[in-house]
């Protein structure tokens, strides 16, 4: 067994060979434990991977993960063959083997925009019972304002029979994947460590320094970290949600916001955020933060008029559609529509697949017959989504009557439209929510066009 990792040096750590001696346990498997996974392998530390889905478990050992990029399922593989990583849905016997336990699970979000923490409160009750005496707990996930002292701190302690601080540490260091899916976003991202006892704040911030390039701050008060991050994510929600009301009044003004954008960033004025449909990166944040100023009795006004607007743009997104095919000389009613785009490449943590299950649940509901594609998902993680998946692009447009972009995937910015005017039941619809594609190259082609923001449509 290692020496106490609590109590460890940075010099204890400063080379791969020393490294390997301690195991990192990464409790949640998603995009952004995948990541760290790979990070901590890189820098030589022995990787335990744990996730309650056997399918991910499965996928991390193949080195298939959908939302990463292809040189980083690579790297899992290669690690999985040599052993310096593994994965398994046993918490409590990994966690029992493990110096360190990264703790990735994120938040819930009900559908009735309710935060739902069980899911990490079960975690971390598995994860206590298999705690050790001398390790680590760096809990990554977003959190309310007080949480990780509170219940997670609490549930640790109780299933344990140990003591924060005395007996195990317990840090909180959060991240948001904003621009990529590469191993440099987490490491070059500026990055806050906090704790409230010194060993524990020592310990976490040598063990991240170990592949963190970017700024590391260390902080021995938690809950302004969690107040910090999620006013971070208000912040993105307010200017995306300035951006698409911004972008609506360009529609009915006959203006190209991407064009306003570009001018923007000319002179002192801050530049414009862009609109977006897929918004799913901050809403669970900021939602966080609203069910913490409600509990507080007190109503944060701006960002939650920010929320709605953000919420409405999936409406807005149907009564472009409509207008488009009506444009067509056809309705909604059995029209067929696909969506291009379930997750947020490259933003890894902007998955608007929930969206894309709403935006989907209207269409049909209007009579449309929908269908979806995405270059980065497989029928494996479709999950409870029930509409059908196309395995490729010709697949998914061939006899549309109309193509939503919700993404700006590379696929989809290198749109050939003489072959889609061969594939599309013409006169078709494209609806651009990314503004990926040229209005006027669009309509040349004999398309009927609607974007988001985007007012210079003619037809």
């Amino acid at each position: 067994m290692s020496s106490s990792i609590l109590h460890i040096k940075p010099e204890e750590i400063d080379t791969v060979e020393k490294r390997g001696k301690y195991i990192v346990s990464i409790i949640g498997c998603r995009q952004i434990g995948v990541l760290h996974a790979c990070l901590f392998a890189e820098a030589g530390f022995r990787v335990k991977c744990v996730d309650a889905d056997q399918a991910i478990v499965n996928n991390i050992v193949r080195g298939k993960m959908p939302l990463l990029k292809r040189e980083i399922g690579l790297k899992l593989k290669s690690y999985a063959k040599t052993g310096l990583l593994n994965a398994t849905t046993d918490v409590k016997t990994t966690v029992s083997q493990s110096d360190v336990i990264a703790i990735t699970i994120p938040i819930e979000i009900d559908e009735k925009k309710k935060v739902n923490y069980s899911n990490l409160e079960n975690i971390c009750k598995h994860v206590g019972a298999g705690l050790r005496n001398g390790s680590l707990v760096v809990l990554m996930s977003t959190v309310g304002i007080g949480f990780t002292q509170g219940l997670i701190r609490e549930v640790l302690e109780n299933t344990s029979g140990l003591k924060v601080g005395a007996d195990f540490g317990l840090a909180y260091s959060p991240i948001q994947l904003l621009n990529g899916q590469t191993l440099e976003n987490p490491s070059n991202q500026e990055r806050i460590v906090a704790a409230t006892d010194k060993n524990s704040l020592n310990a976490a911030s040598a063990i991240l320094g170990t592949f963190t390039k970017g700024c590391l701050t260390k902080t021995e008060c938690i809950k302004t970290t969690e107040t910090v991050t999620l006013f971070k994510a208000m912040q993105q929600d307010v200017n995306v949600a300035l951006a698409n009301e911004l972008a609506l009044f360009c529609e009915k003004a006959g203006i190209d916001y991407l064009e306003a954008h570009k001018l923007a960033t000319i002179g002192a004025c801050p530049m414009l955020s862009l609109p977006t449909f897929a918004s799913g990166n901050i809403r669970e944040d900021s939602y966080l933060l609203l069910d913490n100023s409600e509990n507080l009795n007190f109503k944060l006004r701006v960002p939650t008029i920010a929320r709605e607007i953000n919420e409405e743009i999936v409406k807005h997104a149907v009564n472009l559609t409509k207008d488009a095919l009506r444009n067509c000389g056809k309705t909604l009613r059995r029209a067929k529509i696909s969506l291009l785009g379930i997750l947020q490449v490259p933003n890894v943590k902007s998955s608007p697949k929930k969206m894309v299950e709403e935006l989907a649940k209207i269409l049909e509901a209007k009579g449309a017959k929908v269908s979806v594609y995405d270059p980065y998902f497989s029928g494996d993680e479709m999950g409870e989504m029930q509409y059908h998946l196309k395995k490729n692009l010709s697949e998914a447009l061939e006899g549309v009557d109309c193509m939503l972009i919700l993404t700006g995937h590379d696929q989809f910015k290198r749109l050939n439209l003489k072959k889609l005017k061969a594939l599309m039941k013409m006169p078709a619809a494209i609806v651009d929510l990314e503004g990926i594609v040229e209005p006027n190259k669009v309509e040349k082609e004999g398309f009927i066009y609607r974007g988001l923001g985007r007012g210079v449509w003619t037809k």
